[in-house]
């Protein structure tokens, strides 16, 4: 049986082996998933509801162990660790409401009654990144069990532990064997079968948008339904009539939270011209202040990046002679590093400012007027989220409806609440995960006449 050696970023040392899933293990899983499907389908939803709340509580009461987990294999501060555990509870508590309200039309039409149906579409399979594998997991698995389908899901490669807990977490809190499969290994094994696997009715990806596409042409052959969220270049736009105070102050940790491993952060900074300077100004403190060290220290704000070859990634996109504005520190010895760092000036063409980097690497561009800053905004294939920072409301509602993006805030960095649609336009995605109509995303409308006459 292969495996895999899960190291721990932030030294180096190895935590645990996992042993990967074959691809004869996932036919295996898929035929447990469409067998239990049959019968998930049609447990009452107030029963369903229950098991997810006894689910949620159980990951609750595990808040701890799993944030330890991810410490360990993700590199990620404890306390933002925790927060992430705590969003799985949340998530399904929150779904544990959809059962009961995945209510069906009634429509007028002559000569009878129309009625129609949210019937599950099926087995799903959940392929989830390695940046958060925690909260990303859990919007899939929610909304899809509370819907009727079961998931088959496959963690990332690099960073599994948390994932296959929470999958003996469902066995415990009763959800029947079937419904929620957790299955560790690599994407060009575990991860295509899903994606070619005929009973497999529906994809939900979080990852890269090179992979997204491969994908989405793999869905192609079998119709597959499709959830992408992808890469993202978002923008944090200044503007001068701003609390320049508090926008400087936020903007490092809207992209170097989770050392900038985030598909939302704001690796773009548009600064109106007039007041660039007093802006980094204020930034460079900011980005000073900043903690980065070891992630199981409560104090910690910014842990290591996922890998030695992550890292070598990032730093390709500030090579020698690249013009650093402000660098941060991190510790020395074992552990894979990189500094919070600001570009600036960069020219338009520059890769740190036209690609995804995925690391804690900002630039910083001045824009000269309100079409300028809608302008930079959109000069991208990406579009998942972005804030607007500007003290006039009818400039933020013209910039907010301008700028191409699915996620954006005003005066604050806030791009994920589970209350609320998630998702991209353009390069950035198909479909939008969590808020009160996820679960639509899980679901096939059945549309059923009765004649009256």
């Amino acid at each position: 049986m292969p495996t895999h050696t899960v190291i721990n970023p932030a030294t180096e040392q190895p935590v645990r082996q996992v042993e990967q899933t074959t691809v004869e293990q996932v036919d295996e899983a898929i035929q447990r998933a469409v067998r239990a499907q049959q019968h998930w389908r049609e447990v009452a939803p107030a029963d369903r509801a229950r098991l997810l709340r006894r689910f949620a509580e159980l990951v609750d009461a595990c808040v701890e162990e799993l944030a330890a987990l991810e410490t360990a294999n993700s590199g990620h501060p404890v306390g933002a660790a925790r927060w992430e555990a705590g969003q799985v509870r949340d998530v399904l508590m929150y779904y544990s409401a959809a059962p009961e309200r995945m209510t069906g039309r009634q429509i007028p039409v002559p000569g009878g009654l129309d009625v129609t149906f949210k019937e599950p579409v099926g087995v799903v399979g959940l392929i989830v990144p390695w940046n958060f594998p925690m909260p990303i997991l859990s919007w899939g698995m929610a909304p899809a069990i509370a819907a009727g389908c079961t998931v088959v899901a496959k963690p990332a490669e690099l960073t599994p532990l948390t994932a296959m807990r929470i999958g003996e977490l469902a066995l415990d809190a009763g959800l029947p064997e079937g419904v929620f499969q957790v299955l560790p290994g690599k994407g060009s094994v575990v991860g295509q079968r899903l994606v070619e696997h005929p009973a497999v009715r529906k994809i939900v990806f979080t990852g890269s948008t090179e992979v997204g596409t491969q994908i989405m042409a793999g869905c192609a052959r079998t119709v597959k339904r499709l959830t992408l969220e992808l890469g993202g270049k978002s923008a944090n736009i200044v503007f001068a009539d701003a609390d320049l105070d508090k926008a400087a102050a936020t903007a490092p940790y809207a992209v170097f939270d989770n050392a900038g491993q985030d598909c939302c952060a704001r690796s773009r900074i548009l600064v109106e011209a007039s007041v660039l300077d007093e802006f980094m100004a204020r930034l460079e403190p900011a980005v000073q202040r900043v903690q980065v060290g070891d992630p199981s220290d409560a104090g910690t704000e910014m842990g290591p990046l996922i890998s030695a070859a992550h890292r070598a990634h990032v730093a390709s996109y500030v090579p020698d002679g690249a013009p650093v504005a402000v660098r941060g520190t991190v510790p020395a010895g074992a552990g894979f590093w990189y500094p919070p760092t600001v570009l600036a000036p960069v020219p338009a063409d520059s890769p740190a400012y036209t690609e995804e980097i995925f690391g804690p690497v900002v630039t910083v561009t001045p824009f000269a007027d309100e079409a300028d800053a809608i302008a930079k905004a959109n000069d991208t294939p990406y579009g998942l989220s972005g804030s607007i920072w500007t003290s006039n409301v009818g400039r933020a509602i013209r910039v907010a409806r301008g700028v191409e993006t699915g996620n954006l805030s005003v005066n604050s960095h806030s791009s994920v609440r589970y209350w609320t649609p998630f998702g991209g336009f353009k390069q950035s995605g198909l479909g939008r995960e969590l808020g009160p109509d996820a679960t639509d995303a899980f679901t096939d409308v059945k549309n059923v006449f009765i004649a009256t006459d």
